[in-house]
């Protein structure tokens, strides 16, 4: 028996490190032996995937008979809000995406046909050379990261930290298979995965899209995830039912500094090839076929335009020859540049611009314009277009079938079938890490009365996490996961069939006293830059989960926790006050694998023991950031750490629970390029008023779309149409702004118009719920004046003075609501809303 002090770490040989290869090396000797200077660091690729002297000369054939405008349109990728069929048939697009939580027709619900569909009509157009005089297939790339996640009824795997704990590069594979077959039964061609991050601070918001903080099992599961979309290379490389893969985000995105979304990484560049580059060796050495650029920096300067690791490093040394893509227009970022315009992004090596929004047109303009006057030369040009041709003819596209006709395209019973769900409920079982287990509580037999509380146990979208139909994972029910399940429908369906009692109380309220409780509880969804965070503390400001595990425990009855997270947090309190601990990560849609492990059979024989094993370090601290080789390493539980049924590890019931102070910021966000986790935001417009919930919402006066400001939807605009009253409500949750109130303080709009001159612009302040008819509950604050003040099309600051908003408010009433409304037509942009405390705001009077 091993016990884990309060302050320690645990490091056994029963589970340090499951690839059998713990040594006592400081670090993993990957770089090239040969390596003298710079780009020798680099090595040459041995791609599986070797040039076919047939296709360069066709490609030689195809480039001579193109337009200067027909090849510029082959580098123009949008987005399916943004363009129409008669765009794709005058232009001629190379590409084309869908963005996560876009739909066809902005129908979350697009059943696989209307999928289908509309990918029929985008290839008929472009190849109709009525008007662009070009017969070249369009491919159509989506975000398919766990599954194919934007479509409903789809089977959504767990997330890669998951997988990165199961370590089964076999078990990756078939995943990658499973998802390839169900991404084209909607008549997709190309998918942007995998995520090779090696993730090195865990406050980051895509941590859970890498599989490890050690660039090992990245490397290998690269490999293994581009056999399984696109084929192995021998035998059915991009076959009919195989898609284009992308090896992404090139390069570094996960060793950014202290975690932070699109930032800079300051790696040496020994460190960038040995820690963040390991997963490109893997996935192009097996053939994958593209590329995308990153959003982080390198040293200050943003991967986009990056011509040394883009050409010199990637296409040069290491002799990629697929082709590089952007991500959502991460050319903007670059110095210089702006989404419409960035000659400095193909020079630097680019061959796909990802351009959703309008500025698609300009760009195509300007490039056109830069390639004849010189900027951008003829010949970079020509390399981008021989690139993504190459691609598309070694993918087939000009010889294949049409979406609609192709081998699964309308085959919609193999989305979500049975063998593919079974492959999901292994990873789900062989990604659980048990922290603890302390009087081998686990397994639980079903034979027993189990009360199943906290908000995740029955709540699929919680349990599947960010990039779940929508892009922020956020605004699904259960009803969304049609033959999906979760984790409490699980235990429930196993305990009912051994005679035991199962019971659903989320507050953990029971009349009966039950035998044991299983807390399933976690973070709520997020993605990317949206979920990164100030430190690990979980649930820091109001530990709600903490007293729900305590509850119990002063009861009495033993208690499971189940965490659901997509990151290692600090949860030592909640550890403390728990029997058992399990780390579920973000299982995806099917929750119920997790009873095949927690529960014994009707016999109290295990059914499946843990195999999980953490690929990340658990923090010993809110603000520690931990990774496996460090030369000071002393996390709570360690790179490889994982209990099985057969261990008899401890876990103290003492670990310190004293967190460290974290700076926040003044004043209270409600919007700062996304909406703050205390809020909720609506639509409101003619009687009707729905959750905003999506990147797109229209009510028949009003409609709702994020856009980008400085970043990818950091901002919202919305479109008055002046035919009626109607708005936008922020919420409080659970709160109430008698501070910002008492303070006097203001709120700050950050906020652009098209048409300044406008009239009756109200920002009203009001009661909660029903008491907004009561008097003194409700007051506004024409803002008109102000917003005639500004500029057209400028991001710019207006302040209002709290004094005006709450003028004729009862102190007494709990005022929770912030409208912006109006009846006039009108488009405003919104980047940021916020109430501040500064005594220095410039704020003007009241009239």
């Amino acid at each position: 028996m091993i016990k884990l002090a309060k302050n320690g770490l645990l490091i056994s040989s029963l589970s340090f490190f499951f690839l059998a290869c713990s040594n006592s090396q400081t670090a993993v000797e990957l770089v090239h032996p040969e390596a003298k200077n710079k780009t020798n660091i680099w090595p040459k690729i041995n791609s599986e995937v070797i040039q076919d002297q047939s296709i360069e000369t066709r490609l030689d054939n195809i480039l001579s008979a193109m337009s200067l405008e027909q090849k510029v349109a082959q580098t123009i990728q949008p987005e399916i809000r943004d363009i129409s069929v008669e765009d794709m048939r005058q232009y001629g697009f190379g590409s084309y995406l869908n963005g996560g939580g876009s739909f066809p027709n902005g129908n979350k619900h697009a059943t696989p046909q209307d999928w289908i569909n509309l990918a029929e009509q985008m290839y008929q157009a472009s190849i109709d050379d009525s008007i662009d005089g070009s017969t070249i297939p369009t491919m159509w790339g989506t975000d398919a990261v766990h599954g194919h996640n934007n479509v409903v009824g789809a089977t959504l795997f767990p997330h890669n930290i998951g997988l990165g704990a199961a370590n089964n590069p076999d078990l990756i594979e078939k995943i990658a298979t499973v998802t390839a077959t169900e991404v084209m039964v909607t008549g997709i061609d190309w998918v942007f995965a995998p995520t090779v991050a090696v993730v090195r601070n865990d406050k980051w918001g895509r941590t859970y899209e890498g599989y490890s903080e050690d660039p090992e099992i990245v490397r290998a599961y690269s490999a293994a995830i581009v056999k399984g979309l696109q084929g192995h290379a021998d035998k059915d490389f991009l076959g009919d039912s195989r898609v284009i893969s992308t090896v992404k985000h090139f390069v570094g995105d996960g060793g950014t500094e202290n975690g932070d979304d699109q930032g800079d990484n300051v790696s040496s560049e020994l460190e960038l090839y040995n820690i963040h580059a390991q997963g490109y060796m893997g996935g192009l050495t097996t053939g994958a076929q593209s590329v995308m650029a990153s959003f982080n920096s390198w040293h200050g300067e943003k991967l986009h335009g990056n011509k040394y690791l883009l050409t010199d490093v990637l296409k040069d040394n290491m002799g990629f020859d697929g082709f590089v893509v952007g991500d959502w227009n991460g050319h903007g970022q670059v110095k210089g540049c702006s989404n419409e315009n960035c000659p400095q992004a193909m020079n630097a090596g680019l061959d796909i611009y990802m351009v959703p929004t309008q500025a698609w047109k300009p760009l195509f303009e300007n490039i056109v314009a830069q390639v004849k006057s010189g900027v951008i030369k003829q010949s970079r040009l020509d390399d981008a277009v021989r690139r993504i041709l190459r691609v598309k003819l070694r993918a087939g596209l000009f010889e294949k079938a049409s979406p609609a006709q192709r081998q699964f395209s309308g085959k919609t019973e193999l989305i979500g079938q049975k063998s593919h769900r079974d492959v999901a409920k292994q990873a789900v079982r062989e990604s659980l890490v048990l922290l603890k287990n302390n009087g081998n509580i686990l397994p639980l037999s079903p034979k027993q009365t189990i009360l199943v509380a906290g908000d995740a146990a029955d709540n699929i979208g919680k349990q599947a996490g960010g990039w779940t139909i929508t892009w922020q994972g956020t605004g699904n029910t259960n009803a969304d996961f049609p033959g999906g399940s979760s984790i409490y429908a699980g235990i429930a369906a196993q305990v009912t069939a051994a005679g035991g009692t199962s019971t659903l109380s989320v507050d953990g309220t029971f009349q009966t006293k039950p035998d044991v409780a299983i807390v399933v509880f976690g973070e709520e969804p997020y993605a990317e830059g949206q979920g990164d965070v100030l430190d690990l503390n979980y649930q820091a400001e109001n530990k709600r989960d903490l007293a729900l595990l305590e509850s119990f425990k002063k009861q009495g009855i033993p208690t499971v926790a189940v965490f659901i997270s997509g990151r290692p947090m600090w949860v030592n309190a909640e550890l403390n006050a728990s029997d058992a601990f399990v780390a579920a990560w973000l299982p995806g849609s099917e929750g119920s694998a997790v009873a095949d492990v927690l529960l014994a059979d009707n016999n109290n024989q295990i059914q499946h023991d843990f195999k999980g094993k953490l690929s990340y370090s658990w923090p010993i601290s809110a603000t520690q950031t931990a990774n496996r080789f460090d030369a000071d390493y002393s996390p709570l539980f360690a790179y490889g750490y994982g209990l099985t049924y057969t261990d008899k590890t401890l876990v103290a019931n003492d670990l310190s629970t004293v967190a460290a102070v974290t700076a926040q910021s003044s004043g209270l966000p409600v919007f700062d390029g996304k909406l703050s986790s205390k809020w909720k935001m609506t639509l409101l417009s003619d009687g009707q008023e729905n959750e905003v919930a999506s990147n797109t919402l229209a009510l028949p006066y009003i409609a709702y779309r994020t856009i980008d400001k400085n970043i990818q939807e950091d901002a919202f605009k919305l479109d008055f149409a002046g035919t009626g009253e109607a708005g936008l409500k922020f919420v409080l949750q659970n709160s109430s702004l008698s501070e910002m109130l008492t303070n006097a303080s203001s709120l700050v709009l950050n906020v652009k118009t098209a048409q300044p001159k406008t009239s009756a612009l109200f920002v009203r302040m009001a009661c909660s719920g029903q008491q907004q008819d009561k008097p003194n509950c409700t007051h506004g604050v024409d803002i008109s004046q102000q917003i005639g003040e500004l500029a057209a099309d400028t991001w710019t600051d207006i302040t209002i003075d709290m004094k005006c908003l709450v003028e004729g408010l009862s102190a007494n009433e709990m005022v929770d609501t912030l409208t912006i409304y109006t009846a006039q037509k009108n488009i405003l942009s919104i980047s940021d809303v916020r109430f501040i405390t500064s005594a220095e705001t410039n704020t003007k009077g009241c009239e």
